[in-house]
């Protein structure tokens, strides 16, 4: 069973789908504009989103980006847009997995659970002396506690779950500060999460910046 917010403009879509899910065992709350879903994934925890993008108020993939900027709650795309580009721009700006319409509700929840699996396999991070826990925001190095902003910690686990990847810079942005696409942004939070992890950039461990590219997690052993 999942908790499950529904953002569908289309009230027959919404009412079938929502049938589908919860006839497989899940709490569904659906709404109809992009303002409500941000509101609830603000306040409320959920387990997935599943969202339209034809939405009344914004289209989806700024509220996509807007999502990502205040949780990492898995996003499941569901539209009838089925450009191979669109799809894309949409995995790459954060989106977990992508459902053309018309789909089946068993193929709705074979995606959903698969995407929930991949969910619960980062829940718990550890990369040599560096312990994540998502679901608690905690985080330690070395067996020491670190006090981090919200940010802070966006940064280190979004990082963390790519552990070995070079992550662009752009990405970064776009899923952390979907609002503000300031490069210096990025390079202030990097030096505040290293001083805290006990690293400088000329003589780094785990935040390994790959210059005019991204950064890079690695384990240091």
């Amino acid at each position: 069973m999942a908790s499950v917010l529904l953002v569908e403009d289309d009230p027959v879509v919404r009412a079938a789908i929502t049938r589908a899910l919860t006839g497989q065992g899940h709490i569904v709350h659906g709404v109809a504009l992009a303002i409500e879903a941000l509101r609830e994934v603000t306040a409320n925890t959920y387990d997935v989103v599943v969202l339209d993008l034809g939405l009344p108020d914004l289209d989806g993939g700024d509220a996509l980006r807007m999502i990502r900027g205040v949780t990492n709650t898995p996003v499941v795309i569901a539209t009838a847009r089925d450009d191979e580009a669109g799809i894309v721009r949409l995995l790459n700006a954060g989106a977990d997995d992508y459902l053309v319409k018309p789909f089946s509700s068993e193929h709705l929840e074979a995606r959903l659970q698969a995407v929930l699996r991949r969910a619960r396999d980062t829940k718990q991070l550890v990369i040599g002396g560096l312990e994540i826990d998502v679901d608690l925001r905690r985080a330690a190095v070395d067996g020491q506690e670190l006090s981090l902003t919200h940010k802070e910690f966006e940064l280190l686990s979004y990082l963390a779950a790519r552990q070995g990847e070079v992550v662009p810079r752009a990405e970064i942005l776009a899923n952390l500060w979907p609002s503000h696409r300031d490069d210096q942004t990025l390079d202030v939070h990097l030096s505040w999460l290293r001083r805290k992890l006990g690293e400088r950039a000329a003589q780094p461990r785990y935040l390994h910046t790959v210059r005019g590219v991204g950064v890079r997690l690695v384990d240091p052993r």
